[in-house]
């Protein structure tokens, strides 16, 4: 081994005094022991040091995870190698989800997720599953679809039956020839909320048709015209009717009263639940005819017909005003006459069934990120341009998949326009009906301007004309009551949970059943909240707060024996009342008989996050007796080009974290630590924390500073206290 005098060099001054012409040569001498230095005693650079630390799982007793990006995992050979040589456990970030999963119609795509643990198993690496219940990242679209209102279209043109004496109650013009047990008008009792049904009662000696009788006022009619007849009806428990004439060639016809193809008959069924009674009649023997509802067929049975969508409409009428939008039903399939662009923006036509009323095909317009109104547009062209100073009525019908708005605009070649301004758009069908005046004759262009949110919208039956505009009857909306919703959703909650499950259970054996649960004043969140992103979904509001008892129970039921299951949540260690209020959750569903394992405690921290709160909120973790889990660990510092004293600061923050783990929560109940993404790579933060550098490893996946805090933590020391100078080969 070379050894080197501890007075290693002369000065350089002592040195220039030395003549040139000086012939004496230097001589070496031995010196004693105590003054000799090996290279095992040099100073190491913290570069150096960090180099030569081993791979962090090395210095864990516990889990050692990370949260990682799938697609980076399955593609990328360097970010896996590195994931496959420091970690025990791996959590996706997103790739397990509803929002993931799920597809439109509810099934449920394991494939990419399965084709991911096959790597990691290969690698020897567990997966943590991760989450079955968060209010976030859902098929939103999908599970407000299923608890979605019914749309019932209006009819189609004017209604030829005069309501009037059933709106106000009185029944004037309409004949009770066999009232039964009364024939009267009930409020809140139709398909909508608050709308009137005609309530009709049969006696306890009903057995015949006429037994329970009502006809209707005389309805003009058009010789050689075909008329449309429709109408909704309940009943308290299965009943029998039918609909006989006065003023046709058969007035006791025999029908397919639902218009489906199908078998016709003397009379319809009836039940608890609203049906549409439909079908068409032409065969006039003057210039108007009446209609008889016959419900005495079966004894005390309460009908209950809808007053609002009782309607006799003239199929043949003549067209009153013409449309300057040639393919605004898009009937065809296509988009002829349409074109767009902007931000992104697709158009397409719907399938066959998703236009309004369920029926036909739909314009479907989709911004992907919310922009100006303008910035996203689909245009017709007219052959030829609006006359200045005359009064355009335009309509159409229209849904989106989230709230949002949407403008009309009558535009010029030059772009100068008359807007309609900001139009309210639902997540239901609804019918939008405005007029406009062009202040100049060269308006060639109708177009909407849809870029104000990123989401879908469904446009059909669309009219721009100069006359009067007759689309019928507005679309009656029938929300389903809470307790419905209830059990929609929760069926759908219990499938999420069941089939994930089922399907991991022989590969997954950790799982955050619920995630977030918690507002940042300590209470369970309510879902009600007035803008939510269109991925999430609140199952709270719909399940109450037993939504979590319900998904730990089930979770618990169908996994392994030994299986470990989480409650995770956010901003533990800077809210201790949201702390308190998850520990007083916990045991609140542990009251109603559910059992959760472990406290999962994200950490996304930052260089000023309160270390007085850390380690109390370590404290009060361990003081439940679960496991405990630092969940998603980063530490933020607020820039993507940190300088160093930030970067030992960061390692500093790291190691202080778990140091702090290890000594104030037992080792029976760490579980471990996960580190949320690995590196400062941009590719890792496309949708959290961009421009930021808050991991371990830098952009370019080497060790930062951090790297040693978090091995040390790991350890409990400093582990580079037993390198040695020696050079490293």
């Amino acid at each position: 081994m070379i050894k080197y005098s501890k007075q290693m060099f002369l000065p350089l001054m002592a040195l220039l005094t030395l003549s040139s012409c000086q012939k004496e040569v230097m001589e070496w001498r031995d010196l004693d022991e105590d003054q000799k230095v090996t290279t095992a005693e040099l100073p190491l650079e913290l570069e150096e040091k960090i180099a030569r630390y081993d791979a962090l799982k090395t210095y864990s007793d516990y889990v050692l995870g990370a949260g990682i990006v799938m697609d980076l995992y399955m593609n990328n050979d360097a970010y896996s190698a590195l994931v496959n040589e420091n970690f025990d456990e791996v959590t996706v970030g997103y790739a397990m989800k509803h929002g993931a999963m799920v597809q439109p119609d509810g099934s449920i795509n394991f494939g990419p997720v399965d084709d991911f643990i096959a790597k990691t198993n290969a690698a020897g690496i567990d997966v943590f599953g991760h989450t079955l219940v968060w209010h976030a990242n859902q098929n939103a679209s999908y599970l407000n679809g299923l608890i979605a209102p019914t749309v019932i279209p209006g009819s189609p043109g004017a209604n030829a039956l005069d309501l009037s004496g059933l709106k106000d109650g009185s029944l004037s013009g309409w004949s009770l020839n066999n009232p039964g047990d009364g024939i009267s008008i009930a409020e809140g009792e139709g398909l909508a909320t608050n709308s009137p049904a005609l309530k009709m009662e049969a006696s306890a000696s009903a057995s015949q048709p006429y037994n329970l009788q009502v006809v209707t006022p005389a309805i003009p009619v058009i010789n050689g015209h075909e008329y449309e007849i429709s109408f909704y009806i309940r009943s308290d428990q299965p009943g029998k009717g039918r609909i006989s004439f006065n003023g046709l060639q058969n007035n006791y016809p025999y029908r397919d009263w639902f218009d489906t193809g199908g078998e016709w008959t003397e009379a319809f069924e009836t039940s608890s639940q609203w049906q549409q009674v439909k079908f068409r009649v032409n065969d006039f023997t003057g210039d108007s005819f009446q209609m008889a509802f016959d419900l005495g067929y079966l004894p005390d049975v309460t009908y209950f017909i809808d007053v609002n969508n009782l309607s006799v409409t003239d199929l043949d009428a003549e067209v009153t005003a013409t449309n300057l939008i040639a393919n605004g039903d898009f009937e065809n399939g296509a988009l002829d006459g349409w074109y767009g662009y902007g931000n992104s923006s697709t158009r397409s036509v719907s399938a066959e069934g998703e236009g309004y009323g369920d029926a036909g095909y739909a314009m479907v317009l989709t911004n992907p990120t919310a922009a100006q109104a303008y910035e996203a547009q689909q245009v017709y062209q007219f052959s030829e341009p609006l006359e200045a100073g005359t009064e355009y009525t335009f309509s159409f019908f229209i849904k989106a998949d989230v709230a949002s708005t949407i403008q009309v605009e009558l535009q010029s070649e030059d772009y100068s326009a008359e807007y309609s301004g900001a139009l309210e758009v639902g997540t239901n069908w609804t019918k939008i009906e405005r007029t406009l005046t062009p202040t100049r004759d060269d308006r060639v262009r109708f177009i909407f301007d849809f870029g104000t949110s990123a989401t879908t919208f469904y446009i059909d039956d669309i009219i721009l004309t100069d006359g009067e505009v007759n689309t019928g009857s507005e679309p009656v909306i029938i929300e389903l009551s809470e307790e419905e919703k209830a059990s929609i959703i929760g069926d759908a909650m219990e499938d999420w949970i069941t089939q994930m499950l089922d399907h991991y259970k022989d590969e997954v054996h950790a799982w955050d059943v619920v995630n977030e649960p918690m507002t940042e004043g300590g209470s369970v969140r309510d879902g009600n909240v007035a803008d939510p992103a269109s991925d999430d979904f609140y199952w709270v509001k719909y399940l109450g707060q037993d939504y979590a008892v319900t998904a730990f129970k089930l979770a618990r039921e169908l996994s392994n024996p030994g299986d470990i299951l989480f409650i995770n949540d956010y901003n533990l260690e800077s809210s201790p009342a949201k702390v308190d209020g998850l520990i007083e959750y916990v045991k609140y569903i542990e009251r109603q008989g559910a059992e959760v394992d472990g406290i999962g405690t994200q950490m996304h921290v930052s260089l000023n996050t309160n270390r007085e709160n850390i380690v109390s909120m370590f404290q009060k973790l361990a003081a439940t007796g679960k496991l405990v889990k630092i969940s998603e660990l980063d530490v933020r510092l607020g820039t993507a080009s940190p300088t160093a004293d930030q970067l030992a600061e960061q390692a500093d923050m790291y190691q202080f974290i778990l140091d702090s783990f290890r000594e104030n929560v037992p080792a029976s109940q760490q579980y471990g630590t996960t580190l949320w993404n690995i590196s400062d790579n941009e590719n890792e933060h496309q949708y959290w924390l961009p421009d930021e550098s808050p991991n371990v490893w830098d952009a370019n996946y080497d060790r930062k500073p951090a790297y040693k805090g978090v091995a040390d933590g790991l350890a409990g020391r400093d582990v580079s206290e037993d390198f040695t100078g020696e050079l490293a080969y």
